[in-house]
């Protein structure tokens, strides 16, 4: 399980490290490429599912449907990084896993919810992974509106890509 959790210390950090660089007035620019969303609303989306399973883990159930939207936190960089701090010392502290209820709806008439067995490292499994997913879109919103922030080589891109570019230039 170490993978699992350092996976996520490595996302946390890479997200904390971007917003510290990245001026306040481009955190919140629109970008044309991302459809006039911002860097900052792209964070909160993910850092609010994050949240979301922290408030679960304490629960006993996930819903991801119910997020805040805390439009102060993809408005204003040290918020967010207050809550990437955050995140991180959930993470970093809750390395058990635990029996969960995800609650979710499809239907776009009804608050009615599904409920399915779940677990915490599935779910943070899933957080990890759809950070990773928000970091590429990230990726182009920051190559637009604030292409001096350097970003790590592997940015947003998933671990199996990675090897799998490894192993495609090795066979070369």
């Amino acid at each position: 399980m170490t993978q699992l959790f350092t996976a996520g210390k490595t996302i946390l950090a890479q997200l904390s490290d971007v917003v510290s660089q990245i001026s306040e007035e481009d955190f919140r620019k629109p970008s044309a490429a991302l459809s006039q969303s911002t860097v900052g609303q792209h964070l909160r989306h993910t850092l609010e599912f994050f949240i979301c399973l922290e408030q679960g883990y304490e629960l006993g159930v996930v819903n991801y449907d119910k997020r805040i939207h805390n439009k102060a936190m993809e408005n204003d960089k040290h918020i967010a990084l207050h809550t990437i701090r955050q995140i991180q010392e959930f993470v970093g502290m809750n390395q058990a896993d635990k029996s969960l209820k995800l609650d979710v709806g499809y239907q776009p008439d009804s608050e009615e919810c599904v409920s399915i067995d779940t677990n915490y490292l599935r779910e943070l499994t899933y957080n990890i992974e759809h950070a990773v997913h928000h970091m590429a879109i990230m990726k182009i919103g920051i190559r637009e509106v604030a292409s001096y922030v350097k970003l790590s080589p592997d940015f947003g891109i998933a671990v199996s890509t990675l090897r799998y570019k490894e192993s495609a230039v090795a066979a070369r």
